[in-house]
């Protein structure tokens, strides 16, 4: 079994984990358990095989090669299948033993798990090859053909060759787990990395919007309006260690899970609705006139608080950037579990999208996709009688709701 381990902010890790079985021991257990089997094996088998009148120097070899290469089926698989094959169909043909399908049996389950798919082919012919030659030997041995021993070989050659099935099966089963572990690390892998870039977007493109239009407006005043320019590059430092204490936050995510003994992370709270006064404030310095209306609705989880502040957030910079200056209007209700955001300019319906495609749309896919995670609503367009307006609908459960009455 596989157990998938994501870490914060895109790390995924695919930890084997044992199933409930003999795998939980560790590995000097198993092969200790496999010496232990092969030795009570041929302690069984060798007084039978001396004592029917076989000559010790045949009888001691051929047993012995039988059940000791077993202590080592997991370390040396297929060496140790040969030898056993090759040893149980001297065995038989020679009557000295009579029933070597025990050690076969493991044998052949061990090399059916290991072996890969492109070796099936010769391995499986060489299988049905011995499994022939077993019967063949038993036909022509010392004892001659009898039904009873003759049910009794294709008895075993039957339970050697579901060994290798059950081998088979639990091969494709644990190769079929780590396929799926494996896609579940890597989708996780990519959505924590759209996350990623969601927040990033929203951090970086609100605030360089607001950079970027003071910075124009304080290059064409500096000379004719010194108190307005130094207005402008009032709000351009503001903004600017408002982005970049977001990051730094953000950053802090990136690093490890852990934070190591006696050291504080030092986070400032995720942004919510109670932010968005100053997040109004600054898109004012911008040239937007905001209303905001915002009625109150309880506490809301802190995953829903983030997302209303992000669309915002990115509502307004859409404005700031497309249709300053520009009127706009922002409420926020809750009603029924659901809370509703709508986000409307009076500046020109049809935005004008900027030169490179690759900055076309990522707000509003951001946007779509974080109201998505929640399973809302969220819609996005040009009014008919002008302007633009972006909505959202986000149900939410609230502690009380939740809890069990």
């Amino acid at each position: 079994m596989w157990r998938l381990r994501v870490c914060r902010y895109g790390r995924a890790v695919v930890d084997p984990e044992p199933s409930p079985s003999f795998s939980r021991l560790p590995p000097r257990w198993l092969l200790g358990a496999d010496a232990v089997a092969a030795l009570v094996y041929t302690a069984l088998v060798l007084p039978t095989a001396v004592s029917e009148g076989h000559s010790p120097g045949l009888a001691v070899p051929l047993v012995l090669a039988v059940g000791l290469p077993v202590a080592v089926r997991r370390r040396w698989p297929r060496p140790v299948l040969a030898v056993v094959a090759v040893a149980s169909v001297a065995g038989m043909a020679t009557g000295v033993v009579e029933d070597p399908f025990v050690a076969a049996t493991l044998a052949t389950y061990t090399v059916a798990l290991d072996e890969p798919r492109r070796r099936w082919v010769p391995t499986r012919t060489l299988g049905v090859a011995g499994a022939a030659f077993v019967v063949f030997a038993a036909a022509v041995g010392p004892v001659g053909w009898r039904w009873d021993e003759g049910a009794s070989v294709l008895l075993g050659a039957a339970i050697v060759a579901a060994a290798w099935a059950l081998g088979r099966a639990v091969r494709d089963r644990r190769a079929y787990t780590e396929h799926a572990a494996r896609q579940l690390a890597r989708r996780a892998v990519t959505d924590e990395r759209l996350r990623i870039a969601r927040e990033l977007h929203d951090v970086v493109a609100h605030s360089m919007s607001l950079i970027t239009v003071k910075a124009g407006v304080a290059h064409h005043v500096a000379h004719e309006r010194p108190d307005e320019a130094a207005d402008a590059l009032g709000v351009i430092e503001t903004t600017g260690r408002t982005a970049l204490s977001e990051m730094r936050s953000l950053l802090h995510l990136l690093r490890t899970d852990e934070t190591p003994a006696g050291a504080s992370p030092d986070l400032a709270p995720a942004p919510g609705l109670a932010d968005l006064p100053a997040l109004v404030d600054r898109a004012r310095m911008a040239g937007v006139q905001v209303d905001l209306r915002v009625e109150d609705g309880g506490d809301l989880p802190e995953g829903v608080d983030l997302c209303a502040y992000r669309i915002v957030q990115e509502a307004l910079t859409n404005v700031v950037r497309h249709a300053a200056p520009a009127g706009c209007t922002v409420r926020i209700a809750t009603a029924d579990g659901t809370l509703a955001i709508d986000v409307r300019d009076d500046g020109p319906g049809v935005r004008v999208l900027p030169d490179s495609p690759a900055d076309v749309g990522h707000g509003l896919i951001g946007m779509s996709e974080r109201v998505a995670a929640f399973g809302g609503e969220f819609s996005a367009g040009p009014e008919p009688a002008g302007g633009f307006s972006v909505s959202a609908r986000l149900p939410y459960r609230t502690a009380d709701a939740g809890s069990p009455a």
